[in-house]
């Protein structure tokens, strides 16, 4: 098997970050559930 995950912090901001999730409908939702939930961090 090869490795796979090469992980990278832009990238991960990026793709799953807060301004990402902000931008589409579905997004807001991610992040209103996370808020009624009371997750200390919302994103990565």
């Amino acid at each position: 098997m090869s490795t796979t995950y090469q992980p990278k912090k832009k990238k991960r901001a990026r793709t799953h970050g807060f301004l990402k999730r902000s931008k589409s409908a579905s997004g807001k939702k991610v992040l209103a559930r996370r808020r009624a939930k009371g997750r200390a961090k919302l994103t990565v």
